[in-house]
């Protein structure tokens, strides 16, 4: 009889998150719960990836001589399926922080996202919490794990319930996993077909085909079991001459490298030779990964030196081109290159330049010859993009070029489109940006090109208020913005008018100059500037920035973040609207509240139409009450 005491299990309670995590992945139906294997599998790949990582500075890590390598093994009598690596391993402390918590940014609202999806099995490997998806298909899981060159191993089990159980390993379990990670999945009843060899050699082949690393698989051959056989290619598919590539290869390798369910919009593989040699698979997705605006903004290229695993964080590419996956692998770069050093070597330096320019002129290749693909990507991908216009001054007139903007004259328009269509003495491109499409195209600031057939760019993306800050121009025709500065369309004739008959005067003229006086002096510090508008043509007033400076919407952006203490806006009038012909028979009759009463109406006008609300509501209200008691006197 054995007299080894029995390991003592420790209980630990899952992180709120997790919990909560897991009470979807039990109690939720999804589609697609393959993801499950195709995960476990990459989780599998990784600890493989950096157990050959670390073992640059320590081979003693690999001196078993065992190839890495990824098994399966399903046990119908048992109702177990088994995946198990000799990569890197966990410690104990490495079970609690990888098993027990999500240590990202947005979780709560990545699990408000997988609660209203029907099908979540996507979102899961966008997010990275592909260990969890296990619970979709078994009651009870149990890892155990032993850190490379550590002489204990540690196993935590766990139902998907409020924690888990982590123990030392016992000597028979710690005698089956001598280096690396194996988890046994106790599968529920209606999971037991992951049990039949076919169904697990399909999910591989779908998903798994290009793991770098041999995935075996482990069937019962009667009582034993039978000599471990590979079911997947284990090639680098980025190795491999473009011809020899299938499309299916390279929808398989995207799905594997992306951790995605659709299907890759634009596909780029090549080798760069020369003064440095590497070789190149990337892929544009078709969808918006979950974390494409996380605030770190990192992207997602695996950087692999000799097909040895660096790191998933060098770089490769600008911020604005995060939304891309898949793999550099280097063959000049050191193995022990550490990620510190990746920032400032010059190899990597002229590897990103040349990488981005090869991806841009990738775009550029897709919208010529498939204007219908390019716009699903740039439907998808069209704000982030963007954000190079204000960030990459090298190639800010390819990004401009690339923009497709939703205008006067249409959605989908490029700006090549706009200026072939420019109108008779129209020299500039004009723009308005604003918070929603159905707000711009109802801003009063579009009167006047309206009545001129000049098209006007409608731009609702935040970033649009930013990288239209800067100077810009293409063609040789500037940018301009509807709500800064003076608009003068004087030389464009009205769409309706011929332009050799000059136009009818204006009846009912107002002394402009007494009347802007008037009105800066009602207004006072709420406003720089009171001028005639050029801008409108119905509406009576409207709110612009300077001539200097930021645009009307940044002002507000930046007006918000430091509570209103931003520059004051420019109040424009429309000298022919009959408000202001009320507001000159007042200030005739000397009636000066109610001068002052039409003047604050004005410019709370001019703030509602900007989607703004008015400084003091209740002032606004008894002002406006005050005035159409005026205009309908009560009856005697």
């Amino acid at each position: 009889m054995s007299t080894e005491a029995e390991p003592i299990a420790q209980t630990h309670p899952f992180q709120a998150e997790v919990a909560e995590l897991l009470r979807l992945m039990v109690h939720s139906v999804y589609s697609e719960t393959d993801v499950f294997l195709r995960e476990l599998i990459s989780n599998g790949s990784d600890a493989c990836d950096k157990l050959r990582y670390e073992a640059i500075a320590k081979p003693e890590l690999l001196a078993d001589g065992a190839p890495l390598a990824i098994r399966i093994r399903p046990d119908a009598a048992a109702g177990t399926l088994t995946i198990s690596d000799n990569g890197i391993g966990m410690d104990r402390q490495e079970l609690i922080d990888n098993l027990g918590t999500v240590a990202r940014s947005g979780t709560r609202a990545f699990i408000s996202r997988l609660t209203e999806a029907k099908d979540g099995a996507g979102l899961i490997g966008q997010f990275g919490v592909g260990f969890y998806s296990a619970f979709m298909v078994a009651d009870r899981i149990t890892v155990t794990s032993r850190r490379a060159g550590a002489a204990e191993a540690f196993v935590w089990t766990s139902s998907g319930g409020a924690g888990f159980e982590l123990a030392p390993a016992s000597a028979e379990q710690a005698a089956r996993v001598a280096r690396g990670t194996e988890i046994v999945l106790h599968l529920k009843d209606d999971a037991k077909r992951y049990l039949e060899p076919h169904q697990i050699e399909g999910v591989v082949h779908a998903y798994s085909d290009h793991i770098q690393f041999p995935i075996e698989l482990i069937a019962k051959d009667g009582e034993k079991d039978a000599a471990p056989r590979q079911i997947n290619a284990a090639s680098a598919l980025w190795q491999r001459p473009k011809s020899e590539v299938k499309p299916e290869d390279y929808k398989q390798a995207y799905r594997t490298l992306a951790a995605a369910f659709d299907e890759p919009a634009m596909t780029l593989h090549y080798r760069a030779e020369g003064r440095q040699s590497y070789a190149v698979l990337l892929f544009a997705p078709s969808t918006a990964p979950f974390d494409l605006f996380d605030p770190a903004r990192k992207g997602r290229i695996k950087l692999y030196v000799r097909r040895v695993y660096i790191t998933d964080d060098a770089e490769l590419l600008p911020a604005y081109l995060r939304f891309m996956r898949g793999v550099v692998d280097s063959e000049d770069l050191p193995l022990n290159i550490s990620r510190e050093m990746l920032q400032n070597n010059p190899q990597v330096t002229q590897m990103r330049k040349a990488l981005t320019g090869r991806v841009i002129g990738e775009l550029e290749t897709l919208a010529e010859k498939d204007a219908a693909a390019f716009g699903k990507l740039w439907q998808a991908f069209g704000k982030v993009l963007k954000e190079g216009i204000y960030e990459d001054r090298e190639r800010r007139d390819a990004l401009l070029a690339l923009a497709r903007f939703t205008t006067t004259a249409g959605e989908t328009r490029t700006l090549a489109q706009y200026v072939a269509d420019l109108k008779t003495n129209q020299t500039e491109i004009y723009y308005l940006v604003g918070d929603s499409i159905e707000r711009v195209k109802s801003n009063p600031k579009l009167e006047a090109a309206r009545a001129r057939g000049i098209e006007v760019l409608l731009l609702t993306d935040q970033v649009d208020a930013f990288w239209t800050a800067l100077p810009l121009d293409f063609g040789g025709k500037p940018l301009k913005s509807l709500s800064q500065g003076e608009v003068d369309f004087g030389l464009v004739p009205l769409a309706d008018q011929d332009s050799s008959k000059p136009a009818e005067p204006v009846s009912g003229a107002v002394d402009h100059a007494a009347i802007i006086a008037a009105v800066k002096a009602a207004l006072g510090e709420r406003v720089s500037d009171v001028r005639a508008s050029q801008r409108l043509t119905d509406s009576a007033s409207c709110l612009v920035a300077g001539g200097h400076g930021p645009d009307r919407e940044l002002e507000r952006l930046l007006g918000r973040q430091s509570r209103g203490a931003g520059p004051k806006p420019i109040l424009e009038l429309n000298m022919r609207h009959s408000l202001i012909k009320a507001l000159s028979q007042a200030k005739t009759d000397a009636r000066d509240g109610d001068v002052a009463d039409l003047a604050a109406l004005l410019f709370d006008q001019a703030q509602i139409l900007d989607g703004e609300v008015p400084d003091d509501p209740a002032a606004f209200t008894s002002r406006l009450n005050r005035l159409v008691v005026r205009g309908f006197p009560a009856s005697p």
